[in-house]
């Protein structure tokens, strides 16, 4: 079984072909191409590939699937005997990608 580990949005991601992975928001439409360049390892069988940092000519192809938002977080503040209450949240935009194909080196 093959498999790279990648970085994008200040995340590592453990990828094989045909996985399907949300990142953080890429500015690409459905549809277009996503090409990781940042890559970590790639492990063939029982052949690995590590980079310090990168793997020079690696790359992990995808192919963008859709934009969604993830599952809202909320914040909440509270201060004791003050009658303070306060709620926040955030949905975070991410991006679903399909890898196609690992490059390794």
């Amino acid at each position: 079984m093959s498999y790279a580990i990648l970085k994008t949005g200040g995340k590592q991601y453990k990828v094989s072909t045909g996985d399907q992975i949300n990142v953080e928001k890429l500015d690409l439409k459905v549809g277009d191409k996503a090409t990781f360049s940042e890559v970590l390892m790639v492990a063939d069988g029982g052949k690995f590939s590590t980079g310090a940092p990168f793997l020079a000519g690696a790359t992990v192809e995808g192919e963008v699937v859709g934009q969604i938002k993830d599952e809202k977080v909320l914040a909440f503040k509270y201060k004791r005997r003050k009658g303070y209450h306060r709620s926040v949240g955030h949905r975070r935009k991410l991006t679903t990608v399909k890898i196609q194909s690992i490059i390794g080196a």
